[in-house]
């Protein structure tokens, strides 16, 4: 942990300089004021509101920049992140502490560039890095909509970041490491509905910022999008969307991915934890057309390498066994002898990708906490799992997690009661 942040520091100290140089090179050349040309009449447009609207939700802007209980986009929660908590600022057009005196330029340049109203580098907490593909036309429709919101007085707390993250001049090491600017280009080789879902996915939806690997320094691998990862903080597994052979969604059909989206539930399992919270707030307002061009783009990514198996110290046979006893006697009642589950009501357990996910940390997690689907139109009283805290212990719920994840056509690696006991007091967000 020393070494790393003595090579922190020397990225600090070149970062610096390099941004002092920038700075100087770019001397004081004027910028370019285009949202003046942008009148008053235009952003009262009713249409292009509600469009901004729309496409605000599709972004779910309101998971970052709504505190609880508060009002929407008045900012106020604060994000936890490996370096430090980062909050999330007011978005409404308050003059002193939202968006009331940035022009369309400003929004623009922090949304595309990651550069606040008065230049300074953005952390990346705010997802620059995948809303740099939104369309001009589509940032002016989203400024527009919350232009057009009642003005909240609602200051933003200050960065709980420690040294040497709080250094902004840092920034230029880590954008030029993993931040590449630019509008989504579509594809002229691809359908009209494959472009469409690849811009939401890619840029509005930031799918990629969760179902990711990143590095010690939160950087996204950029070889292989959208293959899975850990959530940091919020200890959740996002699963690969790939739905071809040893994808994380193997199997899965255009109409499973559109139901998820819609209901929260599909015949392939339901959305817990995180994904939860995304198809109450956003998925589920999302127009049909939409969906099926996002299943279409997630059919579209290859298939995966097949994980080696591997060598595991300890005894699995027995746990196993064990687990097997366990899942009779508190599972199958629902789930299935078979792990089938029962259409619309309890999820498959067979196949299931919060099951397979490399980790085992979703299932632990299920199983301790219990699982709580959204809450959506298209499903308005789902049937929720209890949780099993109290009354299994650590090799009870390590061993029939380890049974369902190597039962029926499941083959991901069994868990240990250690990983049970890391998760058994984190709370479910």
């Amino acid at each position: 942990m020393k070494r790393l942040r003595r090579w922190l520091l020397l990225v600090v100290v070149v970062a610096v300089l390099l941004g002092g140089w920038m700075l100087l090179r770019s001397g004081s050349a004027p910028v370019s004021r285009e949202a003046s040309r942008i009148d008053a009449a235009t952003l009262k447009d009713p249409a292009l509101i509600a469009k901004g609207e729309y496409l605000t939700t599709v972004g779910d802007c309101a998971a970052c920049h709504t505190a609880q209980g508060g009002a929407r986009y008045a900012g106020g929660r604060v994000t936890a992140t490996p370096f430090g908590d980062i909050p999330a600022p007011n978005l409404t057009p308050d003059r002193e502490t939202g968006l009331g005196d940035w022009s369309f330029e400003d929004f623009w340049q922090a949304l595309h560039s990651g550069k606040g109203r008065h230049g300074e580098l953005l952390y990346p907490a705010f997802t620059y890095t995948s809303y740099t593909k939104v369309s001009h036309d589509d940032a002016l429709a989203i400024y527009a909509y919350l232009q057009s919101l009642a003005p909240v007085q609602q200051t933003t707390g200050p960065l709980g970041l420690e040294f040497p993250y709080n250094v902004r001049a840092s920034l230029n090491a880590w954008r030029a490491l993993y931040f590449k600017e630019g509008v989504y280009q579509a594809d002229t080789s691809k359908s009209e509905s494959w472009n469409r879902g690849a811009y939401l996915v890619q840029g509005l939806g930031h799918c990629n910022e969760c179902h990711i690997t990143r590095d010690a320094l939160g950087g996204m691998r950029s070889d292989q999008p959208l293959s899975g990862g850990q959530i940091p903080v919020q200890n959740w597994y996002a699963p690969d969307l790939s739905t071809q052979a040893n994808g994380g969604l193997e199997g899965w059909s255009e109409q499973d991915i559109v139901d998820l989206l819609k209901t929260g539930h599909s015949g392939k399992g339901t959305a817990f934890g995180p994904m939860a919270e995304v198809v109450a707030r956003s998925t589920q307002h999302m127009q049909e057309n939409d969906l099926r061009a996002i299943a279409t783009y997630l059919q579209s990514l290859p298939a995966r390498s097949a994980t080696p198996p591997q060598e595991l110290p300890f005894d699995t046979k027995t746990l196993v066994s064990q687990g097997t006893k366990v899942y009779a006697q508190q599972c199958a009642s629902c789930h299935g002898k078979n792990g089938q589950g029962v259409a619309g009501v309890y999820p498959p357990l067979d196949g299931n990708s919060s099951v397979n996910e490399p980790t085992g940390i979703n299932a632990i997690r299920v199983v301790l906490l219990g699982g709580f689907p959204p809450v959506t139109a298209g499903n308005p009283r789902p049937y929720s799992m209890p949780p099993f805290a109290q009354s299994l212990s650590d090799n009870d719920v390590a061993s029939v997690v380890s049974y369902i994840r190597q039962a029926w056509s499941n083959k991901a690696p069994p868990v240990r009661a250690d990983d049970v006991g890391k998760y058994r007091h984190t709370p479910i967000d």
